[in-house]
This record gives C-alpha cells, sequence and structure tokens, in this order.
C-alpha cells in the first residue's frame, strides 16, 4: 500500500521561509508526478506546484519566485521549498504523487503564517 507522509509544516512569521518534505513507501514505482496541493480554511484544495520525473515543473502564479518544488527519483521524494511567505499562503499542504492513473495523498501538514 502507497503511503504518503509530509513533514516540515508549522508556525512561521510572513516573510519567513519552510521547507515541506514528502516521503513515500509502500512501492518501488516510479511516480509519474509529484506535488503540493493546500486547502485554506472554506476555501477548495488547490495545486501548488508539481514535478515530474523529467523535472518538469508547473507552480499556481501567486507561488511563482518564492516557492520551488524539487525531487529526488530514486527516493521517491518531494520537497516545497518556500520563502517570503505570506499570510495568504496559510493552508493545510498536501503532498500528491501520480501513477498512471492512480492519485494518492498524504494526510497533509499544517503551514500557518503570522502578519
Amino acid at each position: 500500500q502507497v503511503r504518503l507522509v509530509e513533514s516540515g509544516g508549522g508556525l512561521v512569521e510572513a516573510g519567513g521561509s519552510l521547507r515541506l518534505s514528502c516521503t513515500t513507501s509502500g512501492s518501488r514505482v516510479s511516480f509519474d508526478a509529484m506535488g503540493w496541493y493546500r486547502q485554506a480554511p472554506g476555501k477548495q484544495r488547490e495545486l501548488v506546484a508539481t514535478v515530474t520525473t523529467g523535472a518538469s515543473t508547473n507552480y499556481l502564479d501567486s507561488v511563482k519566485g518564492r516557492f520551488t518544488i524539487s525531487r529526488e527519483n530514486a527516493l521517491n521524494t518531494v520537497y516545497l521549498q518556500m520563502n517570503s511567505l505570506k499570510p495568504e499562503d496559510t493552508a493545510t499542504y498536501y503532498c500528491n504523487a501520480v501513477f498512471r492513473s492512480a492519485l494518492f495523498w498524504g494526510q497533509g501538514t499544517q503551514v500557518t503564517v503570522s502578519s
């Protein structure tokens, strides 16, 4: 059974930085893509950033230039470096992995940015 575990969330002041990590277990497949989504209270879950096996990346417009996604393919691990954090970045951040038509999700890690 595939399991994704996020870590690195927490409370930070505006302008600060956090680095999220997502480790996987239970499968030796190479995921086609891995990424991060977030969901704030009362809002829909939105894509923050994704990275493919070939290192192609995609970002939410509002995080471009501030967040960087990276991946260690051999470990099926994905990271999200978040700089210049803003209060509007406050949300639960979820790790996502895609293999063919299957989607896998982590339990989420809370990121809170104080003003």
